[in-house]
């Protein structure tokens, strides 16, 4: 699989033939991909297959990769039976005994795949009508399909929702409740990372070799500006990348069965207003969609404080589409494997398919990729008198901003030059926002290591 050219540690030069699922790729992919002009792939393919590489890391600056690798480089090449990845100063972190590790193999085959597919389908002029809300999610569907993680099995697919930044109490409580997850017969989805992303996974490891099930998913689902801080952990087997936030977070609900909440950050605030605003529509009020927030017993305070939060912006409404379980690995996965039931009862009824939501509503708002500059940031609506899934549309996008901010490349580029984000609203919405912020940085759930500097303001 691989001929290995030189070693000079830490960093490796190899030659790798992608087998399965990556054969073949056509004469333009392959230019779009070796492409390093304007409007070429090549710098963010390079990004995306360096962060596979160090996949474990655990840092949370999408530069520190770059830094300690800077001649790092990849290069897909076209060949008459397939194609060939040449790596240039690789991480020696990636290989044993000279050869690639199988699964961190399989993850840059997928940086390729996705990439490549992006490329062409995706682009203005591709098949997709993007400025629809059906075509972007037809979109979804064709990227998840060529990424073959749709399978028409009964549903048993528990996205995990959850910070990277947690605490060893948190995380050794994600994996209890994997593991619970992963004796009743359900595979895993994460954002790919570590924390929350990689604990479920893990456990459920455990639990799926106990009960002896050989066809697992651990299904992580990315996206170019995060992978970088997030590097997908190990135990990931199936890796998406989506070309932005908006279509990774509808790849998520189109996907899942069932949503698990463990505490988190604003990334994880982000996911929840993202869910809720969906749920809220009166489209999708008989919709069934288990959503559980859980935590250890200790962090009983963090979703309360979520809860109040949730209750002023969006309303007593909201409360009614998810529910709070601290403490009780087992309980979580009892109720989610109840609800995931009255999932697969409403898809049979419904005759809608099962690895494929395709009666969710989700409408344009929360579908079009939104840049988080200084004037989208200072813009956003965030007072009283709107629909719930309007304001939530709008708060989606603050939390979206300050992740940006926190951890994305282009949007510490934006904080460095013109300084933190403003975010407006009214003064009670904004006072209780300031608070929930001011608790995720002193719970030091903004940054894994270091010192957090904001990157926004509140203002009344």
């Amino acid at each position: 699989m691989t001929d290995v050219i030189s070693v000079l540690l830490p960093t490796v030069d190899a030659r790798i033939y992608p087998r399965g699922g990556l054969d073949v790729l056509s004469r333009v992919e392959v230019a779009r991909l070796r492409d390093a002009s304007s409007g070429g792939m090549h710098e963010l393919l390079r990004r995306c297959a360096l962060a596979v590489l160090t996949s474990g890391s655990a840092s949370d600056d999408p530069r520190a990769a770059r830094e300690l690798y800077p001649d790092f480089d990849i290069e897909v090449l076209q060949q008459d039976r397939g194609i060939r990845i040449d790596l240039h100063n690789a991480p020696a972190m990636a290989f044993v005994d000279g050869e690639i590790i199988r699964g961190v193999a399989e993850l840059l085959f997928a940086v390729v795949r996705d990439l490549a597919y992006t490329a062409i389908e995706l682009m203005e002029e591709g098949p997709h009508d993007l400025t629809s809300s059906a075509g972007i999610t037809n979109a979804v569907f064709g990227l998840l399909r060529n990424a073959r993680v749709l399978y028409p099995s009964d549903p048993n697919l528990v996205v995990c929702w959850g910070g990277h930044s947690i605490n060893r109490d948190e995380y050794m409580y994600t994996k209890q409740v994997g593991y619970e997850l992963g004796l009743r017969g359900l595979d895993i989805c994460t954002g790919c990372g570590p924390g929350a992303m990689k604990g479920p996974m893990k456990g459920a490891t455990i639990a799926h070799a106990k009960q002896r099930r050989r066809r697992t998913r651990y299904i992580g689902i990315t996206e170019p500006g995060i992978i970088a801080a997030e590097s997908p952990n190990p135990i990931v087997n199936n890796l998406v990348i989506m070309p932005d936030i908006e279509k990774r977070l509808e790849a998520f609900v189109r996907m899942g069965h069932g949503i698990i909440v463990f505490p988190g950050g604003v990334g994880t605030a982000e996911e929840i207003l993202y869910l809720l605003g969906i749920l809220l529509r009166e489209e999708n009020a008989k919709l069934p969609f288990p959503l559980i927030f859980t935590g250890p017993t200790s962090s009983a305070p963090y979703f309360e404080q979520i809860d109040r939060f949730l209750r002023l912006t969006l309303g007593e409404a909201a409360t009614s589409r998810y529910e709070i379980i601290t403490g009780d690995c087992v309980a979580v996965a009892k109720s989610m494997v109840k609800g995931i039931r009255r999932v697969r009862d409403y898809r049979i009824a419904q005759k809608d398919s099962f690895f494929f939501n395709w009666a969710l509503d989700v409408p344009l708002a929360f579908q079009q990729p939104f840049i988080p500059t200084h004037e989208a940031m200072a813009a956003l609506n965030l007072h009283h008198g709107r629909a719930p899934h309007e304001l939530a549309a709008d708060l989606r996008r603050a939390f979206s901003g300050i992740v940006a901010g926190n951890v994305k490349e282009d949007g510490l580029r934006r904080i460095e030059q013109f300084g933190p984000f403003d975010i407006h609203g009214a003064p009670d919405m904004m006072e209780s926002l300031d608070a929930l912020l001011r608790a995720f940085v002193e719970q030091r759930r903004m940054k894994i290591a270091g010192e957090y500097r904001p990157c926004y303001r509140v203002v009344a």
